[in-house]
């Protein structure tokens, strides 16, 4: 049996993120895209559905390269509110310490679903806690994507670097070096998806320098090479790890991470603020991913990514969310405007566009997680597209559409379409209760902090 043809017919406008002619629309088969087409052109073959995209403008679907799904349950906190991240984390630790399996999976959902409304297709999340009765975190996450229809990029994440032990994070939420190494052999055995249009994939991402032990480092980088899955971790967010590193280790972080292993293109890393030029030169010729994260670090006053001298060192740079504790959101269209912003601040108007942003926020995101089948439009790749109207009075007298979505504020998208479903249709999630989900979320949240 022939598979069903879709042509999504004229858009509005259409960002390809490859400079490829699309303005007559696409066409899409078993999930992938099978046709470009330019203005006036007729596919090739007969379509069952069509789709009239003249309202809408269109892009591939945004990926997501760091979150703490978890988070969305501490958003805007009071006595974190003006706090940097060190005692921003430690006033934090014991709240999070009280997670359970049903709260994380309220959380994931929440944050998943404001993801897919801001035109975000595939999700990262690093989740590093593992306090006793959430010992299967990541397969309470999995659930979540499945409900939601969208693709993620779990990362088993870990603390086992305690206050006992020179670390920042308490006790409880530390685990032994043998407990994390069997889970991630088994998350990956289970749940990590190779191949195009996968759903599911699970990476390996011991927290931070000042929560884990170099060995775990070291081990967590040869597991990743055994079973052949990426590595993710924070790195170089403030001047405080930067002194922890040289304090501790005697490294500065580049150092420290080529030390344990992981400089390569296996790695990406949350942040990276603080490189001087020969580090920046050292993970570019690794070919070492960044995700910068512009909310969160204008919200802990950590400073401003090196975009542009990463990328010209051959660095991959992505953009994240992070967790919805320092963003405070979960806004992946409002987030790239964010990076429009604050880099045009470093860089300048002229070198930092609305182009150059949204193709961090597709193609730059796909390189990082280590995917070449999603974020861009062009045949072959998986039909994972967003579609945002300019009907809504932020955008009247606004003249160029691509421009028009970072420059006039868009923060949701009237249709999500992932592997050729549609899974948001007129600004809804197709089969989620919303008002339902935000009720239970908010009861969880005071129970979180009531204790």
């Amino acid at each position: 049996m022939a598979a069903t043809r879709t042509w999504i017919k004229n858009p509005l406008a259409i960002f390809t993120a490859n400079n490829l002619d699309a303005a007559g629309g696409l066409v899409i088969a078993n999930g992938v895209i099978v046709e470009l087409l330019a203005a006036g052109q007729q596919p090739a073959q007969p379509c069952e559905q069509t789709f009239d995209a003249r309202e809408h403008v269109v892009l591939p679907g945004l990926i997501n390269t760091h979150h703490h799904f978890y988070q969305t349950l501490t958003r805007a906190w009071g006595p974190v509110v003006n706090q940097p991240l060190f005692p921003w984390l430690k006033t934090l630790y014991p709240i999070w310490a009280r997670l359970t399996p049903s709260s994380l999976a309220l959380a994931s959902k929440v944050a998943l679903a404001e993801l897919l409304l801001s035109g975000c297709s595939t999700a990262a999340d690093h989740h590093y806690l593992f306090p006793g009765g959430l010992e299967n975190a990541i397969d309470v996450q999995v659930e979540a994507v499945r409900e939601l229809g969208m693709r993620a990029m779990l990362t088993r994440g870990s603390m086992s670097l305690g206050e006992a032990d020179g670390g920042l994070p308490p006790q409880q939420t530390v685990q032994q070096g043998d407990v994390i190494l069997a889970d991630s052999r088994r998350l990956i055995k289970q749940y990590h998806q190779r191949g195009d249009g996968a759903q599911i994939q699970i990476a390996l991402a011991p927290c931070s320098p000042f929560s884990v032990t170099q060995e775990i480092m070291r081990q967590s980088a040869a597991l990743a090479e055994e079973l052949d899955v990426r590595l993710h971790t924070h790195l170089a967010e403030t001047l405080d790890e930067e002194d922890f590193c040289l304090r501790r280790f005697g490294l500065r972080t580049v150092d420290y991470l080529d030390s344990v292993g992981w400089l390569s293109s296996r790695t990406w890393l949350a942040h990276g603020i603080h490189f001087n030029l020969d580090e920046i030169k050292r993970l570019g010729a690794a070919g070492t991913g960044i995700s910068h994260c512009p909310s969160s670090n204008m919200r802990l006053a950590c400073g401003i990514c090196p975009t542009l001298d990463l990328q010209a060192a051959g660095a991959p740079i992505g953009i994240g969310v992070d967790g919805s504790a320092s963003n405070d959101a979960s806004n992946r269209v409002l987030e790239a405007r964010q990076a429009l912003y604050i880099q045009r601040l470093r860089y300048g108007a002229e070198r930092i566009t609305p182009e150059l942003v949204l193709g961090w926020a597709s193609t730059g995101s796909a390189k990082l997680l280590g995917r070449s089948d999603i974020g861009e439009l062009a045949v072959g790749k998986q039909a994972d597209l967003a579609f945002f109207k300019l009907d809504e009075l932020r955008f009247s007298g606004s003249h160029e559409p691509i421009s028009a979505l970072l420059l006039c504020g868009a923060d949701k998208a009237d249709r999500m379409m992932i592997g050729g479903q549609w899974r948001v249709i007129d600004g809804q999630i197709k089969g989620l209760d919303v008002a339902q989900l935000i009720a239970d979320h908010r009861q969880a949240a005071k129970a979180l902090i009531s204790g």
